[in-house]
C-alpha cells in the first residue's frame, strides 16, 4: 500500500493524542483564549507536542504546519509537510459535545496522501492513504450514494447554523443537522453519515487537510464553486469559505443551485 509506514505512524500519533484529549475531557483541564471566541486547552497543547515528538522521531526530513505550534520556515519549499490540527472543534471539547477531533495528514507536493480524523469522545478513528480507500475503525466506507439535493442531510456547520448563516438555505434540503468540527464533519461524510457538507466560512488547513483525503478516498469530493481541488502548504493557510464535501453530483447540484439563486 503506497504511505502504509506514513498511514501507520500518522494513526499511532492520533490515537495518543486522543488518549490525552479524553483525559483531559474525563478529568478537566485549563481552557483560555487565543483571541476572542478562539479557545485553546492544555488538551490541545499536550496533544500537539505528542504528535510533533512521533512525527520528527519518524520522519526528521520532513516539514510540519500545525494550528499549534509555529511552522518551520522552510516548509513552503518542503515536498513533504504534515499539515496538524491536534483538536479541531476545542469550542465542543469546552462544552462537552463529543464532536472534536484529533486531525493530521500528510501533504506531498501539495497533495494530501495521508489523512486520520480521531474523534476521542466516541473512540472513531476514519484513516485513508492516497489510493488505497478510506476506513473507519477497520471497515472500509464510501460517501452516501444521495444524487439530490432535496433527498440530501446536510451536515451543518454547529457556529454557523447558529448565526442563521444557513437561512438563504432553507427549504434546499431533507434535513440540516449541525455538527461541530469540520475535520469530523468531513470524516462523517466520508463515512456516508450523512450525505452533504457546505462550509460558509473560512477555515484553515489543518482543518481540513486530512478530512479532504477521507472524502476523495471515499468516492467523494471537496471543492469550491470553481471546481478545482485544494493545493495544500500554501503561503496562506486559509481555505475560503463555500466550499462542499460529499458526492460528486450533490456538491455540483449545490453549487449550480446558488449560482442560479444569486447566493
Amino acid at each position: 500500500m503506497p504511505y502504509a509506514a506514513e498511514l501507520e505512524v500518522a494513526r499511532a500519533a492520533a490515537a495518543e493524542a486522543a488518549r490525552i484529549i479524553r483525559r483531559h475531557y474525563d478529568q478537566g483541564t485549563e481552557v483560555w483564549e487565543k483571541a476572542k471566541d478562539d479557545p485553546v486547552t492544555a488538551a490541545d497543547l499536550e496533544a500537539d507536542r505528542a504528535i510533533a515528538q512521533r512525527l520528527r522521531l519518524n520522519f526528521p526530513d520532513d516539514a510540519m504546519l500545525s494550528e499549534e505550534s509555529v511552522a518551520g520556515p522552510g516548509r513552503l519549499g518542503r515536498e513533504r509537510v504534515w499539515i496538524v490540527d491536534p483538536m479541531d472543534g476545542t469550542k465542543e471539547f469546552t462544552r462537552r459535545i463529543p464532536e472534536f477531533g484529533v486531525s493530521i495528514a500528510l501533504c506531498v507536493r501539495g497533495e494530501p496522501v495521508v489523512g486520520v480524523v480521531h474523534n476521542p469522545a466516541k473512540d472513531v478513528s476514519v484513516w485513508a492513504a492516497r489510493g488505497s480507500g478510506c476506513w473507519r475503525n477497520g471497515t472500509r466506507v464510501r460517501v452516501s450514494s444521495c444524487e439530490r439535493l432535496e433527498d440530501a442531510v446536510l451536515v451543518a456547520s454547529r457556529s454557523e447554523a447558529s448565526r442563521d448563516q444557513l437561512a438563504p438555505y432553507q427549504g434546499w434540503f431533507s434535513a440540516v443537522r449541525p455538527v461541530g468540527s469540520i475535520a469530523w464533519k468531513l470524516a462523517c461524510i466520508a463515512s456516508g453519515d450523512g450525505d452533504l457538507n457546505v462550509s460558509l466560512a473560512p477555515k484553515n488547513e489543518w482543518d481540513v487537510c486530512a478530512g479532504d483525503l477521507l472524502v476523495h478516498e471515499a468516492g467523494g469530493i471537496y471543492r469550491g464553486a470553481d471546481g478545482q481541488p485544494r493545493r495544500y502548504n500554501q503561503p496562506d493557510s486559509g481555505v475560503r469559505a463555500g466550499m462542499a464535501a460529499g458526492p460528486a453530483e450533490l456538491v455540483r447540484s449545490f453549487f449550480e443551485r446558488q449560482q442560479r439563486e444569486g447566493i
